[in-house]
């Protein structure tokens, strides 16, 4: 499947209650609306307000994969077959996703609607790229590293998904003019900065909370930063 085909299912899919929650944590008031109002990052564009509203509606509704869903299998085959290089289908369930860094034999249980939207760095869904980004499942494989692949990626995904939340990522979606488009390559720029401080660093399971506090940190106060360092990463 590829991602406009994914997009396109959930741009389709009923998530009006999801879309209300949406809207009404956005328009909560008081002090601290009022101080992110006076100080806080910029206002998103108004024709861009749909979109945002999306990609929260997606992560608002915390519905897991459904196996009686073709669109999530599909895209949970394609995950699959493009970062592992293999031209074959795999089982719902097995070993074979703990090569992608789960820490179990049924991957679904760890991942939600916005996981799956947002799931793996775009080399996963563009050929053109693919080969930029195989290191990073492979290194889940090496037995010093034990690079949790898939568990990072969850993580990652909630961290930038609070990042739209919170505004941060506005000045760059008004400036680019797109907001889906934006979070995914934080997404991409974010993993892209642990998986070389893991590797670089030669870290372990036992340091991913500290990293991860970090990159929450960058992700909200640089993402600018993170952005260009993953455009430098991929002209190479």
């Amino acid at each position: 499947i590829s991602f406009n085909e994914a997009l396109q299912y959930f741009q389709t899919a009923d998530l009006s209650e999801c879309r209300k929650k949406v809207r009404g944590a956005a328009g909560r008031r008081g002090l601290a609306a009022l101080l992110r109002f006076l100080f806080g990052p910029p206002r998103l564009q108004p024709q861009l307000q749909g979109e945002w509203e999306l990609a929260l509606a997606m992560a608002q509704c915390e519905c897991g994969l459904d196996n009686k869903e073709w669109v999530h299998m599909r895209i949970l085959q394609t995950i699959y077959k493009k970062l592992m290089r293999s031209k074959l289908g795999c089982p719902r369930y097995g070993a074979h996703w703990e090569e992608l860094g789960f820490q179990g034999k049924a991957e679904g249980e760890a991942l939600s609607r916005e996981t799956v939207l947002v799931p793996f760095p775009p080399w996963s869904w563009d050929p053109e790229r693919q080969h930029k980004g195989l290191a990073a499942p492979s290194l889940s494989l090496h037995a010093a590293a034990n690079f949790p692949f898939s568990i990072m990626s969850v993580n990652i995904t909630h961290i930038v998904l609070q990042a739209l939340r919170e505004g941060r990522l506005s000045r760059e979606c008004n400036r680019r003019r797109q907001v889906i488009a934006v979070l995914n390559e934080l997404y991409a720029a974010a993993f892209l900065q642990l998986y070389r401080v893991w590797k670089q660093q030669h870290k372990t399971i036992a340091d991913s909370g500290f990293l991860l506090k970090e990159l929450e940190l960058s992700t909200k106060k640089k993402p600018r930063q993170l952005l260009k360092s993953l455009e430098a990463y991929m002209n190479r």
